[in-house]
């Protein structure tokens, strides 16, 4: 795991605000940033990385960060943010929605798209960072929902919070073999609880549409790893027709086939860096996730992320560092051999006898 900790404590005050606009442009996303008139800004950020996961602990004197569209045609970043306050008070603006957020609450964000997050004193939160490809729900759908409080304090939220605050706490106690679990627990637990929200989100006009789309995911996930898993067997299970199956897909630019496809091939890629499995086969990961065809299974995943699954792996195991070779031992000075003893000849007397 790879640890960072920042704080404005040891740079000058005149400077503090710049460093910390620094920072956090870098650790995240290129922001701008502003403050109210005050005195010397205070600041610290720590987290670490769980993979292509990443979790922070913010904690900081009121201030306000802009995603810009300048911003994003610059410096583009496909990823998604969930922010979750644990003191003070936060406001983000997305898509048209504002959300205040209040100590246990979480909303999600696009780093695609511009948004606002400011808040009017001193304030924590954990933050969280990650590919938008990474979370089981289409980008369309989680766009429906950005900027939207949930809450921390019941139902699934009431899981999401506290499960997000004890891992920012104990970053430094996880062990690197449970990175990946961690990850995954973590999205999982989000994935619920967004598409909660989404089957709750007031004025929507398509509610039926958006709940069975979010019935017929979650019926994919629970089922990616048999290999049998179909279009058919979906709207099947469903009871709608395969037709009007396709036609939901369509509305989120995605076909089911394509869809079944991502996610098996990312659970592999899960589990391809995962240490605490790296005794199992390439293939027995494929076929654990619904691609049996160890041949079938390497195209599919070298055409998806253009490498094969075995380099993959290779190149996400860690490798122990190189022992260093033993110095070898000098030879004695030729001054110090011992001296051989001289061939007696034929004539020779052997030690001890006198002729």
């Amino acid at each position: 795991m790879t640890h960072d900790s920042t704080y404005t404590a040891g740079v000058a005050a005149d400077e503090r605000f710049d460093f910390w606009r620094h920072v956090v442009s870098s650790t995240f996303v290129p922001l701008q940033a502003s403050r109210p008139p005050g005195g010397a800004f205070r600041g610290s950020l720590r987290g670490a990385g769980l993979g292509e996961v990443r979790i922070f602990e913010v904690d900081a004197d009121p201030h306000l960060v802009r995603r810009t569209p300048r911003l994003i045609a610059d410096t583009p970043g496909d990823f998604f943010k969930v922010g979750l306050l644990t003191q003070g008070r936060g406001v983000l603006a997305q898509d048209g929605r504002e959300a205040l957020l209040c100590p246990g609450d979480f909303a999600i964000y696009d780093t695609t798209r511009p948004y606002t997050f400011g808040f009017d004193g001193p304030f924590r939160m954990v933050v969280l960072i990650f590919p938008r490809e990474l979370l089981s729900l289409p980008p369309d759908s989680v766009a429906r929902v950005t900027a939207t409080a949930v809450s921390g304090r019941h139902g699934v939220g009431g899981l999401v919070g506290p499960f997000l605050v004890r891992a920012a706490t104990v970053l430094d106690q996880v062990d690197a073999r449970d990175h990946a679990r961690l990850a995954t627990n973590v999205l999982d637990l989000l994935t619920t609880a967004l598409a909660g929200t989404l089957e709750e989100a007031p004025g929507d006009p398509d509610c039926v549409h958006r709940a069975l789309m979010l019935q017929t995911l979650t019926f994919i996930e629970r089922n990616l790893a048999d290999p049998l898993l179909s279009p058919g067997m979906v709207a099947a299970a469903h009871h709608i027709s395969t037709r009007y199956l396709h036609k939901l897909f369509q509305s989120e630019g995605a076909t089911v086939s394509a869809w079944i496809r991502r996610r098996r091939l990312e659970r592999c890629r899960r589990d391809l860096r995962d240490p605490a499995i790296a005794q199992r086969s390439v293939s027995a990961i494929g076929a654990s996730w619904g691609l049996p065809d160890a041949s079938h299974f390497s195209r599919l995943f070298r055409a998806a992320f253009g490498v094969s699954p075995r380099d993959y792996r290779l190149a996400a195991t860690p490798r122990p560092a190189a022992t260093p070779r033993p110095a070898a031992t000098p030879l004695p000075p030729a001054t110090s051999l011992p001296s051989a003893a001289p061939r007696r000849g034929a004539g020779d007397a052997a030690p001890g006898r006198t002729s």
